[in-house]
């Protein structure tokens, strides 16, 4: 019922673009957090960037300056442009997004959708 569906990977070379979308459908409750995450082979899932239920956003400091996070609420939408790509950029990208219900925290995940950047 509930699917948070990214779009926007692909391969690109170094110094490239790549935005990234995901949409939200079937969660009840009105969404708190959304954020996307990354995780690169061999390596924890790792935060890059959040933009708070509150309107605020925080970035990964390896990604500051490069990729931008956005929020569209009456869509349930969220993006994430990537600009100045490196290869160490490479994982499968992850959409996130949270709900408080009775003061519990609820976390949907989407699929993952594949960033690689080539030398």
């Amino acid at each position: 019922q509930v699917q948070l569906v990214e779009s926007g990977g692909g391969l690109v070379q170094a110094g490239g673009s790549l935005r990234l979308s995901c949409a939200a459908s079937g969660i009840g409750f009105k969404i708190n957090n959304m954020a996307w995450y990354r995780q690169a082979p061999g390596e924890q899932r790792e935060l890059v960037a959040l933009f708070t239920g509150g309107g605020s956003t925080n970035y990964l400091d390896s990604v500051k300056g490069r990729f931008t996070i956005s929020r569209d609420n009456a869509k349930n939408t969220v993006s994430l442009q990537m600009n100045s790509l490196k290869p160490e950029d490479t994982a499968v990208y992850y959409c996130y997004a949270d709900v408080l219900v009775q003061l519990t925290v609820r976390k949907y995940w989407g699929q993952g959708t594949q960033v690689t950047v080539s030398s």
